[in-house]
Formats: structure tokens, C-alpha cells, sequence
């Protein structure tokens, strides 16, 4: 049910926005060298690694210093960048994600290897569902650039602080994966972002 119910919802949106996906990739591609999409490896359902993919909000080979991004002013983001992230549109290709089974639209979020093999076993607990576009964490770190951008050790405040309170938040989804959990997140997470 969750799986059939994922692929309409991002269908409807794909097909939706594809108009607008279609703008976004000009102002992209005419604002700076490199490609329109980003794709990074992520750790997905059981620890198996997948492409995820976004619009690309930096310059080129930028995630080589460093995957996390510090503030909204991170030097590396694009000035097209900015509005995308600001308002979380760099997410919409991980709808087709969704469609091709490596995520969900409601799940925690995937994370990169490097981050992965700091969990703890209860925390891998995590793994066991499948990775999604948005979750209780990203509701509560809506702003989590910004957080990093005031602290003086920002992969530090990640590792010990940032982290393990989203693996928390995820855990109560856990408990409840189902369609109605699910329209619960998104809703909230549409909240949000218009809210911006």
C-alpha cells in the first residue's frame, strides 16, 4: 500500500512540476558551469548504497571540501542555489527516487557512508526502512545549514549533537510507517516550507 502510494503521489508531483523542473534546469545550467543534477551516493534500505538526486545548488566537486553545508552563505552555493535550497526545491528529483524503488517519500534520510559507520547498532535500526525525501528530523532541522553556520566546529556539532537527534526523531517513525503517518509528515513538511 505504502509503495503504490508512493509512486502516485510522485508521479502527480512530477508531472506537475516538470514545467517548472524545465525553468530551474536553464537558470541552472546558464548559472554556472557543470551539470543540472547533483548525484551523491547515499546508504539506503539495509546499509545498500544508491544515487541520490537533486538539483545541483554549488559549484562543481564542491562536496570535495567538505559534504556538510555551512550556512546559507556557504561560499560554494550557487546564487540560484540559495533560492532552491531556501525553499527545499533542490529536493523535488528525489521523486524519482521514489519512482525507481531506492527511496520513499516519508522515511528518515538517507545519509552519506561516512556518517553511516559512526552509528551505534541500535542506531542502524534506522536502515530497516526504506530512506526518504522528508521525516520528523527534517521538520525539526529545517534549518539545520543555518545551526552548522553558528558553530565554531561544524562537522563536530553534526557528528555529536545534530545527528544523533535526528536518529532519535526518526526512530518514532519506527513505530508507525503507514500511509496515514506519511500524509501526517508531508503535510507538515508543506507547512514549512511555505512558510518560508
Amino acid at each position: 500500500m505504502k509503495r503504490l502510494f508512493d509512486i502516485l503521489v510522485s508521479s502527480v508531483i512530477l508531472l506537475f512540476f516538470f514545467p517548472i523542473g524545465i525553468l530551474i534546469s536553464t537558470f541552472i545550467f546558464f548559472g554556472s558551469k557543470g551539470s543540472v543534477f547533483y548525484r551523491q551516493e547515499r546508504v539506503g534500505l539495509n546499509g545498500k548504497s544508491f544515487l541520490l538526486y537533486k538539483f545541483r545548488t554549488m559549484k562543481p566537486d564542491s562536496d570535495k571540501s567538505g559534504k556538510l553545508t555551512v550556512g546559507m552563505r556557504d561560499p560554494r552555493i550557487t546564487r540560484i542555489g540559495y533560492v532552491l535550497r531556501k525553499y527545499k526545491i533542490d529536493e523535488f528529483p528525489q521523486f524519482l527516487n521514489v519512482i525507481n524503488g531506492s527511496m520513499s517519500i516519508v522515511g528518515p534520510r538517507p545519509e552519506v557512508q561516512e556518517y553511516v559507520d559512526l552509528y551505534t547498532e541500535d542506531q542502524r535500526k534506522i536502515l530497516n526502512v526504506k530512506p526518504g525525501i522528508t521525516d520528523y528530523a527534517s521538520l525539526e532541522y529545517f534549518d539545520e545549514s543555518r545551526l552548522l553556520g553558528e558553530s565554531e566546529n561544524p562537522r563536530e556539532t553534526y557528528i555529536y549533537e545534530i545527528m544523533p537527534s535526528k536518529i532519535a526523531l526518526n526512530k518514532k517513525y519506527l513505530d508507525n510507517p503507514s500511509v496515514a503517518h506519511d500524509i501526517e509528515i508531508m503535510w507538515k513538511t508543506f507547512l514549512k516550507i511555505i512558510g518560508k
